[in-house]
């Protein structure tokens, strides 16, 4: 499968395209910096979500998916983290590609689990994001919650559809997503996750 990554070289994008490589995909990788992915083999294409839809199409050219893991870290969350991720959910739908994977946070969707929280602005550029992805196109959209990331090792185990915010391994995080095309059942699902027993593609199978 053709897949593209934007955001690639960020903490979960660098882990993402190592486990996209070793599931067998041709990666295309999204991003401004190229150093941290040194070394994968990969295709690197520069990719700024400040510019026009047209251009981040043209960018990111024919593709069987679409993850978006990209994040500001707090520092231009409408542009990158909200407005960013619809031009990417634009861009798919120009280019005619179904297959969209977006990387949130847990309680996204909740209003009432992030409205007091210190980072707020974070989850409401991500509310916008994730309910204009459900409500605003036709795409086959799967969205991942996990909850605080750590950088921690893989443990290849976790628990979703969790009903509370826990921990999760950057490295755990990233092969969930990447496993998330192979399970056709996952499409329209937002799934929140943190650390637990079951292995990966058994969990996912389950949802």
């Amino acid at each position: 499968m053709k897949v593209f990554v934007v955001g690639a070289s960020g903490r979960v994008g660098q882990e993402l395209c190592q486990a996209l490589i070793k599931r067998g995909h041709q990666v295309t990788a999204g991003a401004r910096h190229f150093d941290s992915l040194k070394g994968l083999k990969l295709t690197e294409v520069p990719l700024d979500l400040h510019a026009p839809v047209a251009e981040i199409a043209d960018k990111i050219g024919q593709q069987d998916a679409l993850y978006f893991v990209a994040g500001s870290r707090g520092s231009d969350v409408l542009e990158i983290d909200t407005y960013g991720a619809i031009k990417t959910m634009q861009a798919a739908q120009l280019n005619h590609i179904s297959r969209y994977i977006m990387l949130s946070g847990y309680g996204s969707l909740n209003p009432s689990f992030w409205e007091e929280t210190t980072i707020r602005e974070y989850y409401l550029g991500k509310y916008l994001a994730d309910n204009w992805l459900i409500h605003q196109t036709d795409l086959d959209y799967t969205i991942l919650q996990p909850g605080s990331l750590t950088e921690t090792p893989a443990t290849g185990t976790v628990a979703l559809n969790v009903q509370a915010a826990g921990n999760n391994s950057i490295s755990d995080v990233a092969r969930v997503l990447a496993a998330i095309p192979d399970h056709d059942n996952l499409i329209g699902k937002v799934i929140p996750m943190h650390e637990g027993t079951i292995p990966i593609d058994e969990a996912l199978a389950q949802i």
